[in-house]
């Protein structure tokens, strides 16, 4: 058993409820597995073969089910590529990639050249933020602009909410759910989402390893269009550090701000696709 799920059960309870979902991806697509130095990374891709891709990176105890929502909306206009990050619930491999040693954006690049993807637009959640940044950091002629949603990487992790989590621990059901609340804020998800959730967190073991934090030049240095949403009461990340690093170090980015939101916001309340699609008009 790897060390991420449980139980022995785990890793296949977990890709089977994955694989259901997925049969609900709202438009046509196309499902591959991609050999890399670190292992296989699943993807599935959306959209006209020949429009313009659009990679997408999901959170820390995600996979490509977070782009349901705006899947065919965005398969109008892009050929979507959302990978499933090794050692989440996806079905790429388990093993982790230490998110301080850089591993990620050799993974990441192989993967993109396996696509055939040269330079691309990158939507990236919560954990992913990180890795989203350090690809245009490291290998800035692969990524073309940014569109991060309470992204980690840029403010500090909080802590205050451990106590709490520590307490609800001992509640069993009714603890996880709890948890489930304080962490993802006011926002709701599908009741069907949130389940799903939910049954993740019993079958699965989250990252508790430092995220690297960009430094003051990395952000300055950074040369491209940027969108960023995040939540004002988000308990996991300094949201009010993470605006004031942006408006000091990388001014273009646009911000927005959901004052009373948690670790979730929406994808789909946010200008996401007008950002991404800014970029299409530009080029006319």
């Amino acid at each position: 058993m790897n060390a991420i799920y449980r139980t022995p059960e785990s890793q296949r309870l977990l890709a089977e409820r994955y694989r259901a979902l997925l049969t609900r991806w709202p438009v046509p697509s196309d499902q591959e597995t991609v050999s890399t130095s670190d292992g296989d990374t699943f993807v599935i891709s959306s959209g006209p073969a020949d429009a313009p891709p659009l990679v997408l990176l999901h959170g820390s105890g995600g996979n490509a089910t977070a782009w349901l929502e705006v899947a065919a909306a965005w398969s109008e206009h892009f050929r979507l590529h959302a990978i499933d990050i090794p050692g989440e619930p996806g079905l790429s491999n388990p093993d982790r990639m230490p998110m301080t040693s850089g591993a990620h954006v050799r993974w990441l690049s192989e993967v993109l050249g396996a696509l055939g993807v040269r330079r691309a637009p990158f939507v990236a959640t919560s954990l992913s933020g990180q890795i989203a940044l350090d690809q245009a950091v490291h290998r800035p002629e692969q990524v073309e602009r940014l569109a991060l949603v309470c992204p980690s990487g840029i403010g500090r992790q909080t802590f205050g909410w451990l106590p709490k989590a520590l307490l609800y621990g001992l509640q069993g059901e009714a603890g996880r759910r709890k948890l489930f609340r304080l962490i993802m804020g006011t926002s709701t998800l599908p009741a069907e989402m949130e389940e799903y959730l939910l049954f993740v967190n019993r079958h699965f073991r989250p990252r508790r390893d430092k995220i690297r934090v960009a430094t003051d030049e990395e952000l300055a240095g950074l040369d491209l269009p940027m969108m960023v949403g995040i939540g004002g009461k988000d308990v996991l990340l300094d949201s009010a550090q993470t605006q004031s690093r942006l408006a000091g170090f990388v001014p273009r980015a646009k911000v927005h701000l959901s004052p009373g939101t948690g670790h979730y916001v929406p994808v789909s309340s946010l200008p996401v696709l007008e950002f991404l699609l800014s970029q299409q008009e530009s080029r006319a």
